[in-house]
């Protein structure tokens, strides 16, 4: 049972290796030329958020009045912000712009997850016992190991990176509903919104960077990735 486990994973990390991933740096590299991504204005990104700005009160208010205690009062509890109860136009929109690209990117940064933990169990399962000696090729292994480990750690992060930026616009739309006079909280989210366009941007281009990067080089150390030691170790000197 194991042994057919392992010449499985063996069999289709080389072929992830071979086919695969140039097949995922063509797509990806596209994406970014003629894509979600290419010659995009980031003024396109900017949308309607569905919460109308009051009517100002204009002359109902006094300026040259003194305020009484009960006004001071007053006064104090606006500063808190509108009560929200529910939005006049119904739910404020999510970015269909960004929502969409990230519903683009989100199964190739989960196949760079998955692509990376095959790859590990692969080099995992070709590292020899240890012996004393002859080990060149086992640091090999053990680098491109540390290098796979380290890409998936980087894509998983990409994840946590889509759910923080919903978390924070959510709550600035927030802010916008409970005080919709204040301008900057609307500029806020325009600004969130073009961020987010250039980080997922830079993820594809990441994505791209690391799969061609473990191509280059899985391919240029495979002899020693799957033979680590030489029979002959004699012959190295």
């Amino acid at each position: 049972m194991m042994a057919e486990f392992k010449e499985r994973v063996k069999t289709e990390a080389e072929e992830l290796v071979t086919a695969v991933f140039p097949k995922k740096v063509t797509e990806l590299d596209d994406l970014l030329r003629t894509g979600v991504f290419a010659n995009k204005d980031l003024n396109e990104l900017h949308i309607d958020l569905k919460i109308p700005v009051p009517h100002a009160l204009g002359d109902k208010i006094n300026c040259d009045e003194k305020p009484t205690k009960k006004r001071r009062l007053e006064a104090i509890e606006n500063d808190l912000g509108s009560p929200v109860y529910a939005l006049p136009l119904g739910v404020s929109p999510c970015n269909e712009h960004i929502v969409g690209i990230i519903d683009t990117m989100k199964p190739h940064i989960q196949g760079l997850v998955n692509h990376t933990n095959k790859l590990k169990m692969w080099i995992q399962f070709l590292i020899p016992r240890i012996e004393d000696g002859n080990n060149f090729g086992v640091s090999i292994q053990e680098e491109t190991l540390a290098e796979v480990r380290t890409v998936e750690g980087e894509a998983a992060s990409f994840l946590d990176q889509i759910s923080r930026y919903f978390i924070t616009r959510g709550k600035i739309i927030s802010k916008v509903a409970k005080y919709p006079h204040v301008e900057d909280y609307r500029r806020a989210i325009n600004e969130l919104d073009e961020k987010q366009f250039i980080s997922l941007q830079l993820v594809c281009c990441e994505l791209r960077n690391s799969y061609s990067g473990l191509h280059d080089l899985i391919t240029k150390n495979i002899e020693k990735i799957k033979k680590p030691r030489n029979l002959h170790p004699h012959n190295l000197y």
